[in-house]
């Protein structure tokens, strides 16, 4: 009962947080508290759980590299003038009636060279941010196609860490599950181009961002040898090149053109690319242009290093295993998605973390898919079609926490429009239902 109280009292404090704009991150760490009282009261010393707490820390700086990373290529691709060309260039050649259909496009594009929501946000993400405010479109509105075609590659791309761990926890063939994840997306992909195309011609770009696309001449030079920085990063990705190692190039090349082309000195260099990129305040673009650094993502490294703490301190202790009882109850195909949709929730809000919503959704349902004789494949598939898209969704979660940070949005107001994450599961869930009903009424 006691575990009951503390997840409900938990998911109630994130949501009180999100809600009155207060950092979760404190919200987690008075969470971590309760559970690691919950733990003592079960027999576990101070002791161990400082151990496990530890273990996870250490887990945690593992993913944080690619957080400095995103901080840095943000700021460094401002001073080079990538994102302003990208930004310029898009202006001057794509169709402003289809604005928000070309967010959701280019970002499931490169997300699924990249295998990244993170990369795919920190580069072109921004960069199609900039053009919504220049150009007066409802920001919440880009964030939700950015998030679902961020999120595109994120689930399905063989670059994808995310799509790699399922295949290796679930013990399935990587590209037999990304054929399956194309297939079970398809009606969901299809709607969601429609939605979006519809809504591009209700908030198209504005003619203000033709002054921003003078404005940005102004500052800085726009020629074609700005762009090399975002052309490394896809061209590394065609060569399957690791994405940690694609930014590193990346930021590199952004800073050898920042100082040779832009003009930037090597001192501001540095502080663009630990403080984020900011304009003088006498320029138009003052408000628009700016923001990234490796400071800026400290909040999101706290959530990770926390999150991780908490997902040690579950395995360790077993906490949650008194769970897998009520899920084994589930008998119909419907009920064990249903299920597994409901464990994907619950640990992405509780776990703040994709990753961890895997491992937890994984472990809880193992036994669950094996008493029904359903595959792994089955198992790898229903992971990918709701914790993975699910925990972009819940605003407190890494993987809509970073992605809003770093665009600068609510981490809320996007859900509504991030229509491809939340058909996924939902689709499913009316398939898997017609087809239990079929063949109830067939016997």
């Amino acid at each position: 009962m006691d575990l009951i109280i503390t997840l409900v009292l938990t998911l109630f404090m994130l949501l009180y947080a999100i809600s009155n704009n207060i950092f979760v991150g404190f919200a987690l760490l008075i969470s971590t508290g309760l559970f690691c009282l919950i733990a003592i009261r079960r027999g576990f010393s101070l002791a161990s759980l400082l151990k496990m707490a530890s273990l996870g820390g250490k887990k945690a700086f593992i993913v944080l590299r690619i957080f400095v990373l995103i901080g840095a290529i943000t700021g460094i691709w401002m001073a080079s003038g990538t994102v302003p060309s990208i930004v310029y260039y898009g202006i001057l050649y794509m169709n402003p009636h289809f604005f928000i259909l070309y967010a959701f496009l280019i970002t499931a594009g490169v997300s699924f060279l990249l295998g990244t929501s993170f990369g795919t946000v920190g580069t072109v993400g921004v960069a199609l941010m900039l053009m919504a405010r220049s150009g007066e479109v409802n920001v919440d509105l880009t964030a939700g196609a950015i998030m679902a075609g961020a999120y595109f590659g994120d689930r399905c791309s063989p670059m994808s860490s995310s799509a790699n761990l399922v295949a290796h926890l679930t013990n399935t063939d990587l590209y037999g599950n990304i054929k399956a994840m194309f297939k079970t997306a398809a009606v969901p992909l299809v709607i969601a181009i429609i939605g979006y195309t519809l809504l591009s011609f209700s908030a198209p770009l504005g003619q203000s961002s033709q002054q921003m696309s003078i404005e940005i001449q102004k500052v800085f030079s726009t020629n074609l040898i700005t762009l090399i920085p975002a052309l490394s990063i896809l061209i590394l990705a065609l060569f399957r090149v690791n994405v940690k190692l694609s930014m590193s190039i990346s930021i590199a090349l952004a800073a050898v053109i920042a100082y040779m082309v832009q003009g930037v000195s090597l001192l501001n260099l540095f502080n663009f690319t630990l403080f984020g990129y900011e304009l003088d305040a006498s320029s138009p673009l003052h408000n628009i242009l700016g923001g990234g650094g490796v400071i800026s993502m400290w909040k999101a490294i706290f959530i990770v290093f926390l999150s991780s703490v908490l997902a040690n301190i579950f395995e360790g202790t077993q906490m949650l295993s008194s769970l897998e009882g009520q899920l084994m109850k589930a008998k119909t195909r419907f009920g064990v998605f249903s299920s597994t949709t409901f464990v994907g929730l619950m640990s992405s809000a509780i776990g703040c973390n994709q990753a961890i919503a895997v491992f937890l959704t994984e472990q809880l349902m193992r036994k669950t898919y094996q008493k029904n004789k359903l595959p792994n494949t089955a198992l790898a598939i229903d992971i990918e079609n709701t914790g993975i898209v699910i925990a972009a969704l819940i605003p407190w979660n890494i993987a809509a926490f970073v992605p809003t940070t770093t665009l600068g949005v609510s981490p809320s107001g996007f859900i509504p429009y991030a229509f491809y994450l939340y058909l996924i599961p939902i689709t499913q869930i009316i398939y898997w239902a017609l087809t239990s009903k079929n063949k109830k009424n067939s016997e």
